[in-house]
């Protein structure tokens, strides 16, 4: 029998309290799938709104796959099959799929711990900065708020990241930098114009996983060149392109997703040789490159954007929301990722990028990052010491970024255990995911702002206990 008891004198609106109460009885199963709603002007007449209140209530819990609508009978529960809070726990090859990771690193439902998430938790980005800077804005006469942006992007903000190359070393006016909506959509604009079904692409092995089902998507062949400590193991790519004529090398030089390696000068410089001599295309992912305390070598910077493609974004350091990021190229290359771009998107958020533009040029963002370096310091020291607790071995010690990369002692492939994580509603990325094809492997990836949860710790040092 329905209950709904609403009141009027709350802040929150009538439809919502009457959505919530009837979700909140068939979540606990006081409503029963198959059972019938009051018509109605009959809850109407017993709440006192108005029908219109109670249509809309309905229409919503059809919307969300709690009722059916039945033309001339009313409204039903839906089974619960339709919904999608009470899927069967997660199988081990989909606690280990590219894309069903996504998913559970998406998913906001509360209770969910994402210890091997790509980003920091939203209570460690600046919330009132960028709301107070979205208000300043939005009083700014020269602010186009409801236009669409330029083909290769807000020219102020494309002059700006020129001065933050140049911190780096690399040379890049604002002619040869492309805006785009996130480092996921630079990545994806150079590979649709750079690649072809069957072509043969390097990657990082481990590398970067969401980009590795993009590539499979384009037909691309993907061939890992093995990570070191100081960056792609040279020998074994050069021995690689004996075998392969690869039409690009994707790699991270800066704070490596996921091992939190960093590339040396002398294996730089190497990886320049091999791409003027077997003529391929470098691009040089550094989105975490920010949140690297100091300066380190990246390729662009010794290339200067002649076969190296430089790609960032801000995406992970001010908003996810806004997913402004850029690529920086040689200026025959830009003009080709700018066609593609426009046919693909059309542009980029002008207003995310005329936002991102404000907070680097007023001071803040340098600040900011500061302080995330020290924060990221102190949750890495106590990540060390927890996976020391439990009994995990760390690849290294970073000296910067949010990643760890761990392995548990005499297990090859942890691919169970990151299934039993996601029944207790922990996500854990294996390092089967990290490899380009699925080859099982022995490690983890952590993420330093995440892993301190105590539950995390309780499940690895259980889950370890059992495998040992």
């Amino acid at each position: 029998m329905l209950q709904v008891s609403i009141d009027s004198s709350q802040p929150v609106p009538l439809v919502e309290q009457i959505v919530g109460a009837i979700r909140g009885q068939i979540d606990d199963r006081i409503l029963r799938p198959g059972m019938k709603l009051p018509p109605i002007r009959k809850l109407a007449e017993t709440q006192r709104v108005s029908r219109f209140t109670v249509v809309e209530a309905y229409d919503r819990l059809v919307a969300l796959g709690y009722l059916r609508s039945r033309r001339g009978s009313g409204f039903f529960v839906a089974p619960r099959r339709e919904r999608g809070e009470n899927r069967p726990p997660a199988p081990i090859d989909r606690a280990v799929d590219v894309a069903w990771l996504m998913r559970q690193a998406l998913d906001d439902r509360p209770g969910q711990i994402k210890a091997s998430a790509g980003w920091l938790p939203e209570d460690w980005l600046d919330d009132d900065g960028v709301r107070r800077h979205m208000r300043a804005l939005s009083r700014r006469q020269d602010a186009r708020l409801t236009a669409f942006g330029t083909a290769q992007g807000y020219l102020p903000l494309r002059q700006q990241l020129q001065v933050k190359l140049a911190e780096f070393g690399v040379g890049a006016p604002p002619e040869q930098i492309v805006l785009t909506s996130g480092a996921t959509q630079a990545l994806d604009i150079i590979a649709r114009h750079l690649l072809k079904p069957d072509d043969t692409v390097l990657v990082d092995d481990p590398g970067y996983f969401n980009f590795f089902g993009n590539l499979r998507l384009l037909g691309a062949k993907l061939v890992g060149v093995p990570r070191r400590h100081d960056g792609p193991d040279v020998a074994e790519l050069e021995a690689l392109l004996e075998h392969h004529r690869p039409k690009a090398f994707f790699t991270h030089s800066v704070l490596h997703n996921p091992t939190g390696t960093n590339l040396s000068p002398a294996v730089a410089f190497r990886i320049l040789q091999l791409a003027e001599k077997h003529d391929f295309h470098i691009i040089e992912d550094d989105t975490y490159g920010d949140l690297h305390p100091h300066t380190t070598t990246r390729l662009a910077n010794l290339d200067q954007l002649n076969r190296v493609i430089l790609v960032g974004s801000f995406s992970k350091t001010l908003s996810g929301s806004l997913r402004v990021g850029f690529l920086a190229a040689r200026p025959d290359l830009v003009t080709e990722f700018t066609d593609v771009k426009t046919l693909t998107a059309v542009c980029s958020s002008e207003f995310a990028e005329q936002l991102t533009y404000q907070m680097l040029t007023d001071g803040h963002y340098r600040k900011y990052i500061e302080r995330l370096h020290g924060r990221l310091a102190q949750a890495t020291d106590a990540a060390l010491r927890m996976v020391e607790r439990v009994g995990l071995e760390p690849y290294l010690e970073p000296k910067g970024g949010v990643f760890l990369w761990v392995r548990p002692p005499g297990i090859e492939d942890v691919a169970e255990i990151a299934s039993a994580a996601a029944q207790q509603g922990i996500m854990l990325a294996p390092g089967k995911v990290f490899r380009p094809q699925m080859q099982a492997s022995p490690w983890l990836r952590l993420n330093v702002a995440f892993a301190n949860h105590p539950q995390i710790e309780r499940f690895l040092g259980e889950a370890l206990q059992t495998a040992s």
